[in-house]
């Protein structure tokens, strides 16, 4: 089975956080095995710490491997305990002390430029308790310029993801957030398809059609309505040959990575059947 879907003009990957109890190296050697041709690489625990000492050159070497191989990666920042271990995504750019994931965020893109990655994917974060959704997006804007500036002055691009939940939760508050920062190039989209299934109003095609060509970086996975619940394709109300479709069209030429962050304890066998489920959603698209 060939990893890319014949005449595709994007990329499949599979996002590491998928891959929680496999050593970095040996993740690769199984999705190469798979068919596989990019990887989403979630810093952190387990796989690249960005503040340890040794980060760049780790990344370095990670670029090298993946020279060998001829895939691409994305720089994703959704680690889950990173910066406080006792609250999850915490603290978030809305929070009063935004300061920890404004320093991750730039090491993000230090790192991503070592890693001469697509992009770096991040989210606005959960409005905090007692923060109004009016100051929390002040909030958000004004933090998030000057790391844009910073992306742009390092020739890395962002991609913004709406995230079910958060303050920015669908495409629409994606492209609003866009707007009110001038359209800056440096800024793009992530687009989560299983999310779409849960917040966006026109569903999965709409949703990728409204982010056009702001759209940076896929991230693919199934859900069902009521849940923000990434499973296993197949497993929800996901129109993936839908969603294949319409990225053809748009001639989409990023990286479009399974997120299956609760799926490592069968992570062969998830990436597995993942490729199989795409290669079919190809064909009948």
């Amino acid at each position: 089975m060939s990893g890319a879907l014949p005449g595709a003009g994007f990329a499949v990957g599979y996002g590491t956080n998928g891959f929680a109890d496999h050593p970095l190296d040996d993740a690769v050697t199984v999705l190469d095995g798979l068919g596989y041709r990019g990887l989403a690489l979630t810093l952190g625990h387990p796989h690249l710490d960005p503040f340890a000492p040794d980060a760049p050159a780790a990344a370095a070497r990670l670029r090298e491997r993946l020279d060998d191989l001829g895939w691409r990666v994305v720089v994703e920042t959704g680690t889950r305990y990173l910066l406080d271990p006792s609250r999850k995504h915490r603290p978030n750019l809305l929070d009063d002390d935004a300061a920890p994931r404004e320093a991750f965020l730039r090491r993000a893109i230090e790192l991503a430029a070592v890693l001469d990655a697509d992009c770096v994917s991040l989210w606005s974060g959960v409005l905090p308790d007692g923060v109004a959704a009016d100051r929390a997006g002040d909030r958000l804007r004004e933090r998030l310029a000057p790391i844009v500036a910073d992306a742009a002055a390092a020739g890395v691009p962002l991609a913004f993801e709406p995230e079910p939940g958060m303050l920015v939760e669908t495409v629409a508050d994606a492209l609003a957030l866009h707007a009110d920062l001038g359209e800056p190039e440096a800024l793009g989209l992530t687009v989560d398809l299983g999310h779409c299934v849960v917040v966006e109003p026109d569903g999965v095609v709409g949703a990728l059609r409204a982010a056009g060509p702001l759209l940076r970086n896929v991230q693919v996975d199934d859900m069902l309505p009521a849940a923000h619940e990434h499973l296993e394709l197949g497993h929800g109300a996901l129109d993936l040959a839908a969603a294949l479709r319409t990225l053809d069209e748009l001639d989409y030429r990023g990286l479009a990575a399974l997120e299956l962050p609760r799926h490592s304890h069968d992570a062969p066998g998830v990436a597995a059947r993942s490729m199989s489920a795409l290669h079919d959603a190809w064909e009948a698209r």
